[in-house]
């Protein structure tokens, strides 16, 4: 087990978004007379704020529809293909768009809901207004900087989502973990040291807890035993070296914590139904 003092630094959260390497990227203006309906298609990860009007969003797959009003945010952070269209004809609406490192960020976003409606008469959501306001003065009049200042609002907007709908949400996923008390350091050191040799038991003890109880407390807020999730995270790590690095595969194997290249690559395949090698050329996709 790493020494703890080698694993101190941001929270679980922060560790798992710098993880999944999310950063904003573009904004886009809509008004209902030159730009509805509006199709966004899978696989794009954005998120719409309503600046006057409301505006209905059907998300590919799901039965029931979002409306979202003026001074709301709708976050579709899963990359779901989605209409959005007006309802009304002086309806305005921003859409902001993401980068994420996929391998690492498809099974971490994939626990979240398919939209995440933030209304902005809820509580505690000032936050919203404010960062609206901030975003639109660079967007409508941009200065030197303005493309790295929409970066990091759309980033903090993002955020203050996720910490927003996980106090709505008992469905379980890795923010619901990292934002419990007793499980944020185990995930900090899982994503920080994936390639240690964990035991259950080893991260029983960063939560201060029996093994037993860890176990059974992980499972429900996770979804996933420790041990897959572990797992998941190597491999994870793993695609991401592969797609951008040349080191050797053995090495890269060492790297998340196998002892063979043949045991590594084994499991490989059976995550992304290819071969490393075969990963790395870019010859079959992953599948999410």
């Amino acid at each position: 087990m790493p020494d703890p003092a080698e694993l101190a630094g941001p929270d679980a959260l922060s560790e798992i978004l710098e993880t999944v390497r999310l950063r904003g990227e573009t904004v886009t203006r809509h008004t209902a007379d030159s730009d509805a309906p509006v199709r966004v298609p899978a696989g794009r990860r954005v998120l719409h704020v309503v600046e006057q009007g409301a505006v209905e969003i059907r998300v590919d797959g799901e039965s029931g529809l979002t409306t979202a009003h003026s001074g709301d945010m709708v976050v579709l952070a899963r990359g779901d293909g989605h209409t959005v269209t007006p309802l009304t004809a002086d309806t305005r609406w921003v859409t902001g768009s993401f980068l994420v490192d996929e391998p690492q960020a498809a099974p971490l976003l994939s626990v979240l809901a398919p939209a995440i409606h933030i209304d902005a008469a809820g509580r505690a959501r000032d936050w919203l207004p404010l960062s609206l306001n901030l975003l639109m003065v660079e967007v409508t009049d941009p200065r030197p900087g303005a493309a790295a200042m929409i970066s990091r609002i759309l980033d903090l907007l993002f955020i203050h989502a996720l910490r927003a709908w996980s106090t709505d949400t008992a469905a379980p996923g890795w923010l619901t973990a990292a934002l419990d008390p007793a499980l944020a350091p185990v995930l900090t050191a899982v994503h920080r040291a994936p390639a240690a040799p964990w035991t259950v038991s080893d991260l029983a003890a960063l939560a201060s807890m029996s093994r037993t109880t860890f176990t059974d407390r992980f499972t429900r807020r996770l979804g996933r035993a420790p041990a897959a999730y572990l797992a998941d995270r190597r491999l994870a790590r793993a695609a991401t070296l592969l797609r951008t690095t040349t080191i050797p595969i053995t090495a890269v194997a060492h790297q998340v914590g196998y002892d063979s290249e043949a045991a590594f690559s084994r499991a490989f395949r059976r995550r992304y139904d290819t071969p490393p090698l075969r990963y790395r050329k870019g010859d079959t996709p992953a599948r999410p």
